[in-house]
């Protein structure tokens, strides 16, 4: 795993909780993620294929994930970009044992892996940019 990656995914680790920013039509849409994985040098997160934010990304692929430790916080967007390799999947669950219960054939519901194409990072405090990278 690169530095940049690292950075990124122990900070993710430590906030727990980010939000996901979509647009829907005009309007920005949030909502609370927890879920991150790395594969191919890259950060992943999953969102059901059923939901309002998977639609989103398909019809306007600009996205922002944003998270706190409490002092810090961090912004990274660019371009939503799915990939839908059955590796991806089998990885997600091996992390994150509650996923195959919601995602499996019984429940009929999928699972979409995306990770932001041409990432900016930013590690910030109240007051500016304390870091930017590139991903």
């Amino acid at each position: 795993m690169n530095e940049n990656i690292k950075e990124v995914k122990d900070y993710l680790d430590k906030a727990g909780i980010f939000y996901v920013t979509t647009v829907d039509g005009d309007k920005p849409k949030a909502r609370p993620f927890s879920f991150d994985m790395v594969a191919d040098d890259r950060i992943y997160f999953g969102v059901g294929t059923f939901k309002d934010c998977y639609r989103q990304m398909m019809a306007n692929p600009n996205t922002e994930l944003c998270a706190s430790d409490g002092q810090t916080f961090i912004r990274i967007y660019g371009e939503g970009k799915f990939d839908d390799r059955p590796e991806l999947f089998e990885q997600a669950c091996a992390e994150a044992d509650y996923l195959p219960k919601m995602y499996n054939e019984k429940t009929g519901k999928k699972l979409g892996m995306f990770y932001i194409k041409d990432a900016t990072v930013e590690f910030r405090t109240l007051v500016g940019i304390t870091k930017t990278i590139k991903m």
